[in-house]
């Protein structure tokens, strides 16, 4: 008698289980590409940002951090391109995971002439969705005009690849 009322507890347990979860299991996971768009992160100012302000532009969103020497190589080039092509519709965002004070310091000290997010450790959980599996730094997701993921690069970037990427989208 014992062991069929504990069957009876078990197996009403699993529908109840069942029956709260049921809508989660059917829901399609968002993709990486929506899921990087729908950060909503602080900036510089601790004034919170939204990354889908950005669509309709080429968006390249660089995951990035202070002590990360890739990181430091690469930024001048973006500040760079940001310059030459943001008028026809570029956009670099940077998503810095380290602390908002060294970010500050590092985007005065190396003119950082677009929006810079401050992300945490979670973030790079949102890297990884896009396709940054080892969730490395720097990484690098390039998005065309209709928010699609065009390029995802793990580690430093080259003007001449980057270029290569960017002037089709624009």
């Amino acid at each position: 008698m014992r062991s069929l009322l504990f069957a009876a507890v078990a197996l009403a347990a699993f529908g109840a289980g069942w029956w709260v979860n049921r809508d989660k299991a059917s829901q399609a996971p968002a993709s990486g590409a929506e899921a990087v768009l729908a950060l909503n992160l602080p900036d510089l100012k601790n004034q919170v940002q939204s990354l889908q302000q950005w669509r309709g532009k080429v968006l390249v969103v660089n995951f990035w951090a202070t002590w990360c020497a890739p990181c430091r190589e690469e930024i001048p080039l973006f500040v760079k391109l940001q310059q030459q092509y943001a008028s026809q519709g570029l956009q670099f965002v940077g998503i810095s995971i380290d602390q908002p004070d060294k970010t500050r310091e590092f985007a005065t000290n190396f003119n950082i002439n677009y929006p810079t997010l401050i992300g945490t450790f979670d973030t790079i959980e949102v890297s990884r969705q896009a396709g940054n599996e080892k969730r490395v730094l720097p990484f690098t997701l390039i998005f065309d005009r209709k928010g699609r993921i065009a390029a995802t690069v793990l580690g430093g970037l080259t003007e001449q690849k980057l270029d290569d990427w960017i002037r089709p989208l624009l």
